[in-house]
């Protein structure tokens, strides 16, 4: 909870404040997300207006994860930005605030609710290691950053197994190079 009183609830007086609070639980999404209990900076502007406090800020939080394409682990930093206006309760916009409107709570404001869809939603739901991670083979598994270009699996087209076993070596090799002249 941040406390909003020193604002005195008169238009256009405002303070910054730099804050390190603990991220909540659950924090991310299914693949990157912000560990429990790490430090969230936040660097806040508050200012008080008519109908309540306009409060800007910029989150910086740590994040860890996984790569989407080589399940690598991740480990970076991540900035979001937010503003939210924060009604007074007892001013007439407050007293009709849609259920979507935050509230202060006498002169509290809770900015987790805030904080979480400005970070959550902003997160990749696909994170990578770097752009142009080619991910893993899809026959073996193996990474393909560490498996080199000429990795590659030859695979037999399974209409043709029955043939290879009558034909022996030699009409093995024919029939390779007729599946290779199809798919060329």
């Amino acid at each position: 909870m941040l406390d909003t009183r020193a604002l005195g609830r008169q238009p256009g007086s405002s303070r910054e404040e730099v804050l390190n609070v603990p991220a909540p639980k659950d924090f991310g999404v299914e693949m990157v997300g912000v560990p429990e209990g790490a430090a969230i900076e936040l660097d806040l502007r508050l200012e008080a207006v008519l109908e309540g406090v306009l409060i800007t800020g910029t989150a910086r939080v740590p994040l860890e994860g996984e790569c989407a394409r080589c399940l690598d682990p991740l480990a970076s930093t991540f900035e979001a930005d937010f503003q939210e206006l924060f009604v007074y309760p007892d001013t007439r916009s407050g007293g009709n605030a849609d259920d979507d409107e935050l509230r202060l709570e006498g002169d509290l404001v809770d900015l987790e609710p805030v904080l979480r869809d400005a970070v959550v939603l902003a997160l990749p739901l696909s994170p990578l290691c770097r752009d142009d991670c080619p991910g893993l083979c899809a026959e073996c598994g193996v990474r393909l950053a560490d498996a080199g270009p000429d990795h590659g699996h030859a695979v037999a087209d399974p209409r043709w197994a029955a043939l290879r076993d009558l034909t022996g070596d030699e009409g093995s090799r024919a029939i390779d190079r007729r599946e290779r002249k199809q798919e060329g």
